[in-house]
């Protein structure tokens, strides 16, 4: 398998699967700041331009963090990154695409790229205010979702490493006051032997 990653963006979550399972793999760095995503070495692999970007030992290729995760889940079945009990994995789910989709998506999206939710330059300290506003909101069910837990659904989960990268981006890379469940998770999941080779390995510790 060959991931497709940038350094701190969300495919360190896929990193940290891809550890926790520990199987080989090559992890290929793709510079977004500089726009490797939009030429065409990249693009002829995932014309989405986004990380994270998974290649399969077949050639195949999956995109878009929960498909990837779930994959890994399914295929490691030893590993046990998704819980046995339906019900326990619908929820793990629900959490994982609600921290992908909204607090990444719309949330973190308007702070890191506000000029691509407005037309106007003067919007965009709007744009992040309202950005900031969905991100800790968002931290807020989160928090309540992890209560009385030390992970999401008990044990460790794929859920878990995509709460990890928006408790990355907000508590390390932005300095938020994370809720005590979230920054609870966040140093539960740094200090996790996957979670510090990946940080060595992207050159994050």
């Amino acid at each position: 398998m060959k991931l497709m990653y940038s350094p701190g963006a969300c495919s360190i979550g896929i990193h940290v699967l891809l550890e926790e399972i520990g199987k080989p793999y090559e992890a290929q760095l793709v510079n977004l700041r500089e726009g490797a995503q939009f030429k065409s070495d990249f693009t002829t692999v995932n014309p989405k331009s986004k990380v994270p970007t998974l290649v399969r030992d077949d050639g195949s290729v999956l995109t878009e963090f929960p498909a990837i995760a779930y994959w890994l889940a399914r295929t490691n079945p030893d590993k046990k990154l998704l819980p046995d009990d339906v019900e326990a994995q619908t929820r793990a789910m629900e959490v994982m695409d609600y921290a992908v989709a909204t607090v990444h998506m719309q949330g973190f999206a308007r702070l890191f790229r506000s000029a691509n939710f407005t037309p106007n330059a003067a919007d965009e300290d709007k744009v992040k205010e309202r950005g900031k506003e969905m991100v800790e909101k968002g931290f807020t069910v989160i928090d309540t979702a992890l209560s009385g837990k030390d992970y999401i659904a008990g044990a460790f989960s794929i859920a878990d490493a995509a709460l990890f990268y928006v408790e990355f981006w907000g508590g390390k890379r932005m300095n938020m006051k994370l809720p005590a469940n979230c920054e609870a998770h966040l140093n539960r999941m740094w200090a996790r032997p996957s979670v510090q080779r990946v940080l060595q390995q992207e050159g994050l510790n």
